[in-house]
């Protein structure tokens, strides 16, 4: 039944596409939700150019073709006038996808032919609005909230994570290496707080809320376990800030945690350092499992399955030199 319903989700997109686009006009896909409309619209409007951009990673082909329906998906990418990825490490698993499963013919500069129709694959990475970032970033110490947690830190140095609820980033993995640095820095006890701030998605699906339940859990271990009347080591918040908080929290990091355990690009990564201040900024720790570790290879890059490998970066970000 699920893949009647992806079918049929599909149709109702290429249709509408079909009614509302120009003649010769240009229309844009966004990510796998949708990824069967071109085959669908070139039949109702084969006057249109079609583009499509790809959220998530591209797997590995084996990895892909273990999917049910994956020819489908596969036959329906190579419909697409350009198809847009995060990373080239996408582009080249899609690429070789393509070329191993439907005898595409590469023809050089990323175009390659399939079953006779000539598609352009490219990576694109998705960026954020520096200067505006920036300028939050700096304006924000003005901010309420922002004063007051910082008040609250007195000389205790703020580790921070910003990450939807979703299995994909990581957060109870994250957590225990935190609890890992404790536990193998007993001297940071009291003097370091780590803010995770993780908004709730898609509560109405059992998993998500399995997901939220071993959250909540996870922080009370911890907290329980390793906590003083004067100092809980992990604060923890579900509830959804504006960008002006955010970017003066980001700030007042000393440690930005991002350890997704697989993402497309992670916006977080970037956001937190383009709010740091250039007299002291913080450190970024980042999954190389992230788009992100692409674009920005000085950050720590770690294995965020590896909780000892995340809790020794911690320690590095925390002691390392200004210089």
């Amino acid at each position: 039944p699920w893949w009647e319903s992806y079918v049929r989700v599909n149709e109702r997109f290429a249709k509408a596409a079909a009614d509302v686009a120009a003649q010769g006009g240009t229309v844009w896909v966004q990510d796998y939700q949708l990824q069967l409309v071109p085959a669908l619209l070139r039949e109702a409007r084969p006057d249109l150019t079609i583009g499509y951009f790809h959220h998530i990673p591209w797997p590995a082909a084996d990895v892909f073709n273990s999917l049910p329906a994956s020819g489908d998906l596969l036959r329906a990418i190579a419909d697409y006038d350009l198809i847009g990825l995060q990373t080239e490490p996408d582009v080249q698993n899609l690429t070789r996808n393509l070329c191993d499963t439907l005898r595409a013919i590469p023809l050089g500069a990323g175009s390659l032919m399939v079953d006779g129709r000539r598609t352009r694959i490219r990576s694109f990475p998705i960026g954020i609005d520096v200067a505006g970032f920036k300028d939050a970033a700096e304006k924000a110490a003005s901010d309420r909230t922002v004063r007051e947690t910082i008040a609250g830190l007195r000389t205790r140095k703020l580790l921070i994570g910003v990450d939807r609820l979703d299995y994909s980033k990581g957060v109870p993995e994250r957590m225990e290496a935190v609890d890992r640095f404790f536990a193998s820095n007993p001297d940071q006890r009291g003097n370091v707080v780590y803010l995770q701030i993780t908004p709730k998605s898609r509560t109405e699906v059992p998993e998500y809320e399995d997901l939220s339940r071993e959250v909540n859990e996870t922080v009370g271990h911890i907290n329980g376990t390793l906590g003083e009347p004067n100092w809980t080591p992990i604060q923890y918040v579900t509830k959804a800030y504006a960008r002006p908080v955010l970017a003066g929290l980001y700030r007042a990091a000393r440690v930005g945690l991002v350890t997704p355990m697989r993402d497309g690009m992670n916006l977080v990564a970037k956001e937190y350092v383009v709010a740091q201040s250039g007299d002291d900024p913080g450190v970024l720790i980042l999954s190389k499992f992230a788009g992100a570790a692409q674009q920005l290879p000085e950050a720590i890059l770690v294995n965020p399955y590896d909780r000892f490998e995340v809790a020794e970066a911690i320690r590095t970000a925390l002691y390392m030199p200004r210089a």
